[in-house]
């Protein structure tokens, strides 16, 4: 077993158990908290936080990865008191989205890994509180500066053995790029797990990318474009051609995210209704109906991510 950050503290693997791989609870930008914190409803993403998660606690969800990085404006302190009020383990990444600071595109990787590196080992913003992940992020294809993060986390992943989880275009197929870089800065690929990869019925893209050695990402539910009944066969065609130990699922949903629209927010619950719970109640019951066996819907949701932080098989 391994020993994984979380915003309360050192937990051992085996305490993640039902895992959702990829959520967040508060969505923002850079800055913005600390110029115009009034932009912000805090109190609302933290009440309504720790009810959305209380309820995913009670239905059997004992963990999500928050990979909201500091161009999300990542905000620990309000993540801190979600986990706090709700009882659910939650992890922080370090990293960079797709809102890359111009300072870091002008910068090499050896001099952004030790930020990464600073924020796992001794704590994000002097609060103490360590990052359990590192986050990268390329859409809608791996550019300059997305390539010089890509290599900061590797070089940060080397120092700490923290796991890299990324966001893709899956369409474009960015994650054979994103495995491109990794490889030739010398990373083992169990270590990295290519996120958002359920945008994508490609079963050869899918598959291509767990045979090079890294995890997969399913982690769009419900989504757009795809139907989550179509992700699910996808996830269900995986599982009977024996890939059912190298994917997680998650939602990538948020409690509050200020770059939504007023629209927006207000037609996300039309979509999802069930919020960290759609898995629980509509996927993995679906699992089952097309013949998933409960061992591979263990595997799915308790062993593989517990195997990907131990950095195992």
């Amino acid at each position: 077993m391994s020993i994984v950050n979380t915003v309360l503290g050192p937990r051992e693997s085996s305490e993640l158990g039902f895992t959702l791989s990829h959520e967040h609870i508060l969505l923002s930008s850079a800055g913005i908290e600390d110029t115009f914190p009034e932009f912000i409803d805090k109190e609302f993403a933290i009440e309504e936080g720790i009810r959305q998660l209380s309820e995913a606690k009670a239905e059997g969800v004992d963990t999500i990865i928050d990979l909201s990085t500091m161009d999300l404006g990542r905000n620990v302190r309000v993540i801190e008191e979600v986990a706090k009020g709700s009882g659910v383990n939650v992890v922080v990444a370090t990293g960079t989205w797709l809102d890359i600071p111009r300072s870091f595109a002008a910068s090499s990787p050896d001099e952004i890994a030790p930020l990464y590196v600073r924020e796992i080992t001794t704590g994000i913003q002097g609060t103490g509180i360590k990052a359990g992940v590192i986050k990268v992020a390329n859409e809608p294809e791996v550019s300059e500066a997305g390539e010089i993060i890509l290599r900061a986390a590797a070089r940060a992943h080397q120092r700490t053995n923290v796991p890299i989880y990324t966001h893709t275009m899956a369409k474009n197929r960015v994650g054979e790029r994103q495995i491109e870089i990794f490889t030739d800065e010398g990373i083992d690929l169990n270590r990295v797990c290519i996120g958002h990869s359920n945008d994508s019925t490609d079963i050869g893209y899918l598959t291509g990318l767990m045979d090079k050695g890294a995890w997969l990402g399913l982690d769009r539910y419900p989504g757009q474009g795809v139907t989550w009944q179509e992700r699910t066969e996808v996830l269900f065609k995986l599982i009977q051609a024996g890939y059912g130990t190298r994917m997680m699922l998650s939602h990538d949903w948020s409690v509050a995210a200020t770059m939504m629209t007023k629209q927006r927010l207000t037609e996300r619950p039309l979509t999802n209704p069930d919020n960290y719970l759609f898995i629980t109640r509509n996927v993995l019951p679906m699992l089952t109906e097309l013949g998933a066996s409960q061992g591979q819907i263990d595997a799915l949701m308790v062993d593989n991510p517990k195997h990907f932080w131990d950095g195992g098989s």
